[in-house]
């Protein structure tokens, strides 16, 4: 059998929330929402979880407040639930998020009769729920769509059973528990989809480890080994800590035209994975570290550090949050210097924290130009207004013109005479630094720019042209 068969006058349709109507998780919602709000939110979770899963439900439901709106939802749960109310048929939301947010969510959409979710100290999943339904609709009473192994005591007693991305051996055992049993078709993350949740793109960053080794010339087997350790070291925990950005960054996430689509905000990758995700690649990132030395190990901690920091606080305070990004980047460096034993000159070190800040300032600004295009007035999870642009525009070019002019000064210094036979390359490295930084700034005004500098730049051949170029006047300044 099927829906179309079904008799709307005997039956109400059940949707469960989680998993189901929502392609997100309500707990881990308000979970992160509410830690992106209170950084102690991890530590009133556990004291919270002291007095039962429900109380916890509501804490975490309280603290976060997650928009409805904002929810991805399931578009081949929705379709089935129009189709049986244009039947005639009644429909009911029974979840066991907290009634607050089944409320919410049935009051957004307006295609429930009836919501009811955890209250009381009653956690409605399981074999509650299933009495629940039996004492409110009658022994099959009501037709259920779920997705979890939680359901099988719901369906034991509905009169026809639904599953969304469930298993063939899932369905199966559902089959047995119930003779009408419709399942909609699977939209499980694939391979790729937790691959960009890692963001592999943004590993580019990671190069910077190799600065050192490079502007001293220590172009040797060791060296580089050394060097490819702490690149694959960042590379792990700089996942980790994107991941952990995009599950602080759900709610900001999904209110942007271009982020909305990333892995969690979208629902395409399950948010307990991601959970999980998070502490596996940091402590693979750690091991690797930890070969490397106990310096690299020391820099990385301390990178990781500040990245948590961003996350749940620095990132929503002006100013702070470029300063806090170009620090992320200088921190990259540092480490090819701890791995390598190279240290870094003063001279690498000014232009970097100049030249990363102007990167930092490109990042917000992009921000901030999509914001205006948009009609807003303050950046969403940010401590910016739109308006504050100028001024974040001129950070931006000034941070860059300083470090092309540390740059040149560089290429008049006495190091440069006994690394480079004819330093004069140098100045020719100053003057594409120079255009390409103004171009940056130009397109960023535009509106042109991606949110992340370094990702536009991999993408635009003008850009990869000027590195090209870069590089080779260094080589040529070197062995001319």
């Amino acid at each position: 059998m099927s829906i179309a068969n079904w008799n709307p006058a005997k039956l109400t349709l059940v949707v469960d929330l989680d998993d189901t109507l929502i392609r997100t998780d309500s707990l881990l919602e308000n979970f992160w929402g509410a830690w992106s709000v209170r950084w102690h939110t991890p530590l009133e979770a556990v004291r919270t979880l002291a007095r039962g899963k429900v109380a916890l439900k509501q804490k975490l439901g309280e603290i976060s407040r997650v928009d409805p709106a904002r929810l991805p939802y399931n578009p081949h749960v929705l379709e089935m639930i129009e189709q049986w109310r244009a039947r005639g048929g009644r429909t009911a939301l029974v979840t066991g998020a907290t009634q607050q947010m089944a409320d919410a969510v049935a009051g957004h959409l307006g295609l429930f009769d009836a919501a009811y979710g955890s209250k009381d100290g009653i956690n409605l999943t399981g074999a509650r729920k299933a009495q629940f339904l039996e004492q409110t609709y009658g022994p099959a009473g009501y037709s259920y769509i779920g997705d979890a192994p939680a359901d099988f005591a719901v369906w034991q007693g509905a009169a026809a059973a639904v599953t969304i991305n469930s298993s063939k051996a899932f369905q199966a055992r559902v089959e047995k528990l119930v003779a009408d049993a419709t399942h909609l078709p699977a939209d499980r993350a694939g391979l790729r989809d937790y691959l960009e949740a890692m963001r592999p793109h943004q590993w580019l960053k990671n190069v910077l480890v190799f600065l050192p080794m490079l502007a001293a010339h220590a172009l040797d087997l060791l060296t580089a080994l050394q060097a490819v350790l702490a690149f694959v070291a960042f590379s792990l925990v700089a996942s980790a800590t994107y991941i952990l950005n995009d599950l602080l960054d759900l709610s900001a996430d999904r209110a942007h035209p271009r982020k909305c689509q990333r892995p969690f905000a979208s629902g395409r990758v399950r948010l307990i994975h991601g959970t999980w995700m998070v502490p596996l690649l940091a402590l693979a990132g750690a091991a690797t570290a930890l070969a490397g030395g106990i310096e690299l190990f020391a820099v990385l901690l301390i990178y990781a550090g500040v990245t948590l920091l961003y996350s749940v606080k620095l990132k929503r305070l002006a100013m702070i949050d470029i300063c806090a990004l170009a620090l992320l980047y200088t921190l990259r460096v540092l480490a090819g210097s701890a791995a390598t034993g190279i240290p870094s000159s003063l001279w690498l070190l000014a232009f970097a924290t100049f030249f990363f800040f102007s990167l930092a300032a490109v990042k917000r600004y992009a921000e901030l130009v999509d914001g205006a295009a948009s009609g807003r007035t303050m950046a969403t999870g940010r401590g910016y207004q739109v308006d504050d642009r100028i001024i974040v525009g001129n950070i931006m070019v000034s941070s860059g013109l300083v470090s092309v002019l540390v740059l040149a000064l560089y290429a008049n210094s006495e190091p440069v005479q006994t690394l480079y036979h004819y330093p004069e390359f140098l100045w020719g490295v100053c003057l594409v630094l120079l255009f390409w930084t103004n171009r940056i700034a130009l397109l960023t005004h535009r509106g042109e720019m991606h949110d992340d500098p370094v990702v536009f730049a991999m993408r635009d051949r003008v850009s990869l042209c000027c590195g090209l170029v870069v590089g080779l006047l260094a080589l040529a300044g070197a062995l001319a």
